[in-house]
C-alpha cells in the first residue's frame, strides 16, 4: 500500500510490517489526512505482532499529522497484542519532542532515535 504526492510518501511493506513516511506532511486538517489514516487503520486492524513506523526521512509533520500519529498509537495500544517500534532521527528538529510524547500514550512503545 502506498500514498504519494509531490511532497511526501507513505508506504506500507506487508512483508516487514513497516510503515515508511518520507518528505513533508503539511496537510490541512484531518480530512486531508484521511487516506493516510485509512492506511494506518488497515495496518492496525490486520494485527501484525509488530509494527515498525519509520519516520527517519519525514522532515516535517504539522500538528494535524502529530494528532494522526497519536491516534494511531492509541489504536495500537488498545489492540493489546501489537508491539510498535518508532524510528526517528535526532537530526530532524520536530521528532525529538514529538516522538517522545508517543511513548507517554503507549509506554511499551520502543523509540529509536538515531
Amino acid at each position: 500500500m502506498e500514498i504519494k504526492s509531490d511532497s511526501y510518501s507513505v508506504y506500507y511493506d506487508t512483508a516487514t510490517s513497516s510503515i515508511n513516511c518520507k518528505g513533508s506532511l503539511r496537510l490541512s486538517g484531518m480530512d486531508e489526512y484521511a487516506p493516510i489514516v485509512e492506511l494506518l487503520n488497515e495496518v492496525a486492524d490486520s494485527q501484525p505482532p509488530m509494527i515498525t513506523l519509520d519516520l527517519r526521512e519525514l522532515e516535517f509533520l504539522n500538528s494535524s499529522g502529530i494528532s494522526m500519529l497519536s491516534k494511531f498509537v492509541i489504536k495500537v495500544r488498545q489492540k493489546k497484542t501489537i508491539k510498535i517500534v518508532v524510528q526517528g532521527s535526532q537530526g530532524i528538529p520536530w521528532q525529538g519532542k514529538s516522538l517522545k510524547n508517543l511513548q507517554r500514550l503507549m509506554p511499551s512503545l520502543i523509540l529509536e532515535l538515531e
